[in-house]
């Protein structure tokens, strides 16, 4: 099961409860380095001189010493690398939230406004065409784009002259041709607002107002 620690309205929180848990943590494995700590003392000094600890015995215990102590410090370590974490999390929460932002997405809800994207099109290409299909593959809309546009909108407008339905997920296709040759289908760039930052397994995720999240590597700042 994949876990997600969500950072919005208060990263400093999320980074917080994360330090506070790995404290907790510290402090039980230190404590029990220390009992064996003390039981190993206490061991040595209160053994009969005719009869002492067997070595092998002795030499299992120094290891049990040995591994305790690399597993405090490891968690030590590894505590501090937690922090840091929570720190970029906090930071980058702080950096993009509320931020416009383009993310790549094929399948856009519709909210009853209109759809704003970008799209990277290939280079001496004379024909772009829009096809919007409902969740069934039904095709609602079809035009022709400005190969030019630096930004390209649907109004939710349909082919049989209403409006799409709202709180529904539409699939947007764009195709790119030259000289009526298709060439290919671009993925477009949809333009919204960052809600929240998370992290899964390790890697940020920007949530959006449409609901739709990306990558932070695939999410791109407009200026």
């Amino acid at each position: 099961m994949t876990t997600i620690n969500s950072i919005s309205a208060n990263p400093a929180a999320a980074s917080a409860n994360s330090a506070t848990t790995s404290s907790t943590t510290q402090e039980s494995i230190s404590s029990d380095f220390e009992t064996f700590i003390r039981l190993l003392t206490a061991q040595v000094q209160n053994q009969d001189p005719l009869s002492p600890l067997d070595s092998t015995q002795f030499v299992e215990q120094l290891a049990t010493f040995s591994a305790l102590e690399q597993q405090v410090l490891s968690n030590e370590n590894l505590g501090n690398i937690a922090g840091m974490i929570g720190d970029l999390h906090a930071l980058a929460a702080g950096e993009w939230l509320g931020q416009t932002v383009t993310v790549e997405t094929s399948w856009v809800p519709f909210a009853g406004e209109p759809v704003s994207f970008k799209a990277d099109l290939p280079s001496d290409i004379d024909r772009v065409a829009l096809t919007v299909r409902d969740s069934e593959g039904n095709p609602i809309w079809t035009e022709d784009l400005d190969p030019d546009a630096d930004l390209h909108r649907w109004t939710g407008e349909t082919s049989s002259g209403g409006l799409a339905a709202s709180d529904e997920v539409y699939e947007v296709a764009i195709d790119s041709f030259r000289d009526g040759e298709y060439i290919s289908s671009i993925v477009p760039q949809v333009v919204t607002t960052v809600t929240d930052v998370s992290s899964e397994n390790g890697s940020l995720r920007l949530g959006t107002a449409i609901n739709v999240s990306g990558d932070l590597n695939t999410v791109r700042r407009l200026n």
